[in-house]
């Protein structure tokens, strides 16, 4: 079923970055932070995936969600905020990148010093949450509620937003869906502990194109799930602009944050 998004668009698109810098690599193996050869792939996202990308989206005139773990708020605050003087939105993913697992406390330390760090850093309270690596507890859902955001964005069971309907029958955050063919990571991320064969721009943007034009024949929310440390590569920038420059080529296209997306999606369904 086609959503009724803002002004008759057809479909929405969500451009999306996951700024994880060092912790992706940290999280994976703590044994990393003492090796700077693979911590520098995070480094790069920093110091020149987030400028670049920010220039990019200056230039095409579109906005976009940075999802930002707490200790990259920390630690690249400088890029936060140049994120945020963009006009971009900056959502909650975690503090340490940890992936999600059956230790509530932890579970509940990572949602905690995520915010905190948000909020002390850069003075945002965040409205939307990505889970690292896709993965998440039933408790997230809670998490999110107790803490009033409006969104998650880090489940694949749709490509339209709804409501999550919590266990006692009451709402909770509205859903608003990705999946990893529309991921940078599956094709362009390598490590020598976990080898993968590295994509050409070709590749990858044939499959981001006919994943966009069917969704678009929907009418559904085309979420396209980046990290600046891959995208912000200078050929994979290429490709970035090459994406936008093809999907405006299509009429009733809202580009535009998870935020403003979940808003509409709510007062378009919802508030009838």
């Amino acid at each position: 079923m086609s959503v009724k998004w803002p002004n008759g668009a057809r479909c929405a698109v969500m451009l999306t970055f996951d700024f994880d810098a060092e912790t992706l690599w940290t999280s994976r193996d703590p044994a990393n932070v003492n090796r700077p050869g693979i911590l520098s792939q995070g480094s790069y996202g920093a110091k020149v995936g987030v400028p670049k990308i920010c220039e990019l989206l200056y230039e095409e005139d579109v906005k976009a969600s940075f999802y930002v773990p707490g200790w990259t708020a920390e630690n690249h605050t400088d890029k936060v905020e140049l994120i945020l003087k963009g006009g971009h939105e900056v959502g909650h993913h975690s503090y340490s990148h940890r992936w999600s697992d059956a230790n509530a406390d932890a579970e509940i330390e990572e949602m905690e010093k995520g915010l905190e760090a948000l909020k002390r850093t850069v003075g945002v309270v965040p409205k939307g949450y990505r889970s690292p690596a896709g993965e998440v507890s039933p408790l997230l859902f809670e998490l999110l509620k107790k803490h009033n955001f409006l969104y998650d964005t880090s489940l694949m069971d749709s490509v339209n937003p709804y409501r999550h309907i919590m266990p006692d029958g009451s709402k909770g955050v509205i859903e608003l869906p990705w999946h990893w063919s529309l991921d940078d990571a599956p094709y362009m991320l390598f490590s020598v502990k976990s080898p993968r064969t590295i994509c050409s721009n070709s590749h990858v943007g044939e499959i981001f194109k006919a994943e966009f034009r069917e969704i678009y024949q929907w009418g559904g929310l085309y979420d396209l799930v980046m990290h600046p440390q891959i995208t912000g590569r200078p050929s994979r920038l290429a490709l970035l602009r090459e994406m936008i420059q093809y999907i405006k080529t299509f009429p009733g296209v809202w580009f535009a944050t998870g935020q403003e997306i979940a808003e509409a999606w709510s007062a378009a369904h919802e508030n009838q």
